[in-house]
């Protein structure tokens, strides 16, 4: 059915940037939950939800999407994050958890703009036990499916870097190294993507999120702006409907406009 719907649609093309961490054992799920700002428990087999990791102090290390195979089988999918740095920080924290942390290095993840057959986002279409799957990261505007598989897509420098462009315009922030341990799931605006909870027990940095979430503190948002002059993590004081925005989380050069999502420096919105 997959290959079907990819040969009825827009050829995939190669994502390099993307990588994949497997999380199996009877563990898998208690043990991501323990660690990961979303609720690892809602998924049911066959399903995936935006998630991410963060420091002691709320701050985000990585976004990624979380993958269910099954209650003994998690994949994160990581576009920018390592997996080899994620597993390696990880194993440190397995104690006796019944878990094996590893890189899947056989799976290659790649993009199509096209929409899956089915009106169901957070489910996967494909045969897991060949290797072959994908997860609808689009809008109703915007269509796009990534897929993870054996075989690596070609290259194609132009659709990867429009698919950076729509992450920005999905509302998905691409942290560089140097941006890391900056910003609140809040801060992203994660709360758009269903990407963090405040309900569930502890996980690093959740008194910090939870705290955050019902005191009201957080006043700050993004907003996507267009600018022909922009780099991650450069600090503007610009004016936009009366309100001054700051440091720039993600840019991307893109013909034409390039577009950046901006640390909005006010009332959120």
């Amino acid at each position: 059915m997959l290959n079907k719907f990819l040969t009825d649609s827009t050829p995939s093309f190669d994502l390099p940037n993307v990588t994949v961490l497997g999380i199996l054992g009877p563990d898998a799920v208690s043990f991501a939950n323990s660690q990961f700002m979303n609720d690892v428990t809602l998924l049911r087999d066959g399903e995936w939800q935006w998630n991410g990791w963060l420091n002691t102090k709320g701050r985000v290390l990585c976004l990624f999407a979380l993958v269910r195979i099954s209650e003994n089988e998690l994949l994160v999918v990581l576009p920018d994050y390592p997996a080899a740095q994620l597993g390696t920080a990880l194993m440190k924290l397995v104690f006796r958890s019944k878990v094996q942390i590893g890189v899947w290095s056989e799976l290659h993840a790649s993009g199509v703009f096209a929409s899956l057959p089915f009106d169901a986002p957070n489910q996967l279409l494909g045969d897991f036990a060949q290797r072959d799957i994908a997860l609808d990261m689009g809008s109703t505007d915007h269509p796009r499916v990534l897929r993870l598989s054996t075989v690596q897509a070609a290259s194609d420098e132009d659709a990867a870097s429009k698919w950076r462009v729509e992450d920005l315009r999905f509302g998905l922030p691409r942290l560089e190294p140097s941006l890391e341990h900056s910003w609140t799931p809040q801060h992203l605006s994660l709360q758009n993507l269903r990407a963090f909870s405040v309900k569930k027990g502890c996980y690093p940095g959740q008194e910090i999120v939870a705290r955050t979430h019902f005191l009201g503190k957080s006043k700050r948002d993004l907003i996507l702006l267009h600018n022909a002059d922009m780099q991650d993590g450069l600090v503007c004081t610009a004016s936009l409907d009366g309100e001054t925005y700051s440091q720039i989380v993600t840019s991307i050069d893109a013909a034409p406009p390039p577009e950046a999502i901006a640390f909005w420096d006010g009332l959120a919105r």
